[in-house]
C-alpha cells in the first residue's frame, strides 16, 4: 500500500483517512489515479479533488455509514464507487452489531480492489457482466436458514460476517490448525478462485498450470473431505505455501494467489517507508534487501522474492522482540517460489 500526501499542507495521510488532521481537508480516494486526494466543497454534494482539477466527485452511498472513502465521478449516475459496486449482498445494516462487523470487512475489501487494480487486473461487477463479473455476499448466519460458509462459486465472494469478529476469527484459526487467518487473507484467497476461473481456465495457460499446481479435474468434494480427515502429507512444507494448499489444485492455486498479493503489496508498503534491511551479524547476503522498483509494476520476480526473504526476517524479528507472534510464518520453498513466479506472469499477463 502507497503512503498518500495532502494537496493543501503535506501531511502524511494513509489509504483509509477520511479528514487531514492537520489542515482539516475532507479526503477522497480516486481509485482512477490511485490517489487519496484533498476536497473542496462545491454544493450540492459534489466534491473538487485537489488531486484532479478537471473533475468533478461525489462521495460513495457508503460514506453515510462510515464504511468508504471512495469517489464517483459527478457524472456517473451510479451511487456507489467502484469497489462497492461489487457488493450484492449486505447485512441488515440497522442492527448495529452487523454494521460495526461490516465495516472491516468493506476495508479489507478494498485493499484486495486496490492491488487489482494497480496489478491492472479486470475488475468487472456482475452488474456489467452477470456472467464473468465478481460480486460479493457478506452473510450472516444469523440472518440465514442455511450454514454461511466462506467461499467463492462463479464469481461470487462470500465472506461470513463472523470473520470480522477477532475472538471467532482466533477461535476458527486454532480450530483449523491455521498458521494465519486475516479478513484481507480471505478476500485475496477467494478472489485466486476468481482469477483461476477467468484467467486459466479455458486459456493457453491451464496446462502449465496443471503441471505446478495438479490437476483441478480431481473431486473437489471428496479431495476436501480426505484433507480433513487425514490431513496434509508429510512432505508437504516442501511443496505447498501452507497445509490448506494440499487438498486441491484449486486451494493450492487460491492460496498461492493470496500469498503473491500478501507479498507486492507489503512490499510496496516497505517501499513506501523507505525500508532497508542489512542484517548487522553473520555474513549470508540474504539478510540485506533495498526496493528500489514498484512491486506491483515490475516485470522481474526474483526481485521481489530477494526483497521478501529478508523484509520477513526483519518484521518477524520485530515481532518477536513484542512478544507477538511471525508476522509471516511462512516459508517459501522452491516449488512454492515457482507457483508464485507463476501467478506473477499471470497477472502481468
Amino acid at each position: 500500500m502507497k503512503l498518500f500526501e495532502c494537496q493543501s499542507c503535506g501531511q502524511l495521510l494513509y489509504f483509509e483517512n477520511t479528514v487531514c488532521v492537520r489542515c482539516g481537508h475532507s479526503l477522497g480516494y480516486l481509485p482512477g489515479q490511485a490517489q487519496l486526494s484533498a476536497l473542496k466543497p462545491l454544493g450540492n454534494d459534489r466534491w473538487q479533488a485537489l488531486g484532479d482539477l478537471d473533475h468533478e466527485y461525489r462521495a460513495c452511498a457508503n460514506a453515510d455509514l462510515g464504511a468508504c472513502n471512495w469517489l464517483v465521478p459527478a457524472e456517473n449516475h451510479d451511487a456507489f464507487c467502484r469497489a462497492c459496486r461489487l457488493n450484492r449482498t449486505v447485512p441488515n445494516l440497522n442492527d448495529p452489531d452487523r454494521a460495526a462487523h461490516w465495516r472491516p470487512l468493506e476495508a479489507a475489501k478494498r485493499r484486495l480492489i486496490y492491488s487489482l487494480m494497480r496489478l491492472g487486473l479486470d475488475v468487472r461487477s456482475k452488474d456489467d457482466d452477470p456472467e464473468g463479473g465478481l460480486a460479493f455476499d457478506f452473510l450472516s448466519a444469523e440472518d440465514s436458514e442455511e450454514p454461511v460458509m466462506t467461499g467463492h462459486a462463479n464469481g461470487v465472494v462470500t465472506i461470513d460476517l463472523a470473520e470480522a469478529d477477532p475472538v471467532a476469527r482466533e477461535r476458527m484459526r486454532s480450530d483449523m490448525t491455521e498458521r494465519y487467518r486475516t479478513v484481507l487473507g480471505h478476500f485475496r484467497h477467494e478472489v485466486g478462485h476468481y482469477y483461476w476461473m477467468t484467467l486459466v481456465a479455458g486459456t493457453a495457460w491451464l496446462e502449465p498450470y496443471r503441471t505446478l499446481f495438479g490437476d483441478e479435474r480431481a473431486d473437489y468434494g471428496e479431495a476436501l473431505k480426505r484433507h480433513y480427515e487425514v490431513g496434509p502429507p508429510a512432505d508437504w512444507a516442501h511443496r505447498f505455501i501452507s497445509s490448506y494448499a494440499t487438498a486441491h489444485p484449486w486451494e493450492d492455486f487460491a492460496e498461492s494467489w493470496a500469498h503473491y498479493l500478501h507479498i507486492v503489496d507489503t512490499l510496496e508498503t516497505a517501499q513506501a517507508f523507505g525500508m532497508t534491511v542489512r542484517a548487522r551479524a553473520g555474513t549470508d547476503p540474504v539478510l540485506s534487501m533495498e526496493i528500489e522498483v514498484d512491486p506491483y509494476r515490475t516485470s522481474d520476480f526474483d526481485t521481489l522474492v530477494k526483497a521478501w526473504v529478508p523484509l520477513t526476517a526483519a518484521v518477524n524479528s520485530l515481532n518477536g522482540s513484542m512478544g507477538q507472534p511471525d508476522l509471516y510464518p511462512f516459508v517459501l520453498a522452491h516449488e512454492v517460489i515457482e507457483k508464485l513466479r507463476f501467478i506473477h506472469r499471470l497477472a502481468r499477463g
